[in-house]
């Protein structure tokens, strides 16, 4: 039989071992060197030895949440793809963990093709992005893109992840429409691939209530009906 050359280095972490155990065979029969481990106690471990270049990550796990090791992980390794692998399908189980920085959420049982596509969208390389303003301001707030921070009339503002990376797309395009298919190509390099775009409406309902002086006329993101938003200065 061909062995493929290994392409990535991956850890999966979950409690069931048959489901590692499928894992395992299916991407590395696909070019993928896979690591497993069945706690969070033996993903750190593994951690800090090496680090791989994708986390496959269960939520529920027996000596931890999976939601705040992501939380961490991303914390220390920002650029770190992370996908969820998980059993719950709520609308709002994905918000939750795509805010805490997961960087894509499939639902078990998933099929291997598909969880194919989202890993290797999540390791294709992107193209080179011509330079930024570091620091975008309008009127009361100011936007530090290089540190990701928010200060709304000088008081620092807390967003999650996927929060700032919808505001900084909509800043980066002020003035101008920005679809709801863009942010979603801003948030998630296989968008096509989500259909549920209330996701998009939930983080600027999130982002109007912690920049906006009145939510429900806002003064920044302006909604363009049935079309997207736009970041006014």
């Amino acid at each position: 039989m061909e062995t493929r050359a290994v392409t990535a280095t991956l850890l999966a972490i979950d409690d069931d071992q048959d489901i590692l155990k499928v894992l395992k065979a299916n991407l590395e029969l696909h070019g993928f060197s896979l690591l497993t481990a069945d706690s969070l106690a033996a993903a750190r471990a593994i951690l800090a030895e090496r680090q791989p270049d994708l986390v496959l990550l269960d939520l529920m796990l027996p000596d931890g949440d999976g939601l705040e090791f992501c939380c961490a992980l991303k914390s220390l390794h920002p650029s770190l793809p992370v996908i969820m692998l998980t059993a719950k399908d709520k609308v709002s189980d994905k918000v939750i963990g795509l805010e805490l920085g997961a960087d894509d959420y499939m639902v078990k049982p998933f099929e291997t093709g598909e969880l194919l596509a989202r890993i290797r969208a999540r390791l294709r390389p992107t193209a080179p992005q011509p330079p930024q303003p570091t620091t975008i301001t309008a009127g009361d707030l100011a936007i530090d893109l290089r540190n990701q921070a928010v200060t709304v009339r000088g008081t620092v503002v807390a967003l999650t992840p996927k929060e700032f990376q919808v505001l900084a797309c909509l800043v980066e395009n002020r003035n101008n429409l920005v679809t709801r298919e863009e942010i979603r190509q801003c948030l998630w390099s296989d968008a096509k691939l989500y259909s549920w775009s209330r996701v998009i409406d939930v983080h600027i309902q999130h982002l109007r209530q912690k920049i906006e002086v009145n939510p429900a006329e806002p003064r920044y993101i302006v909604t363009v009906p049935g079309r997207g938003y736009r970041f006014e200065e």
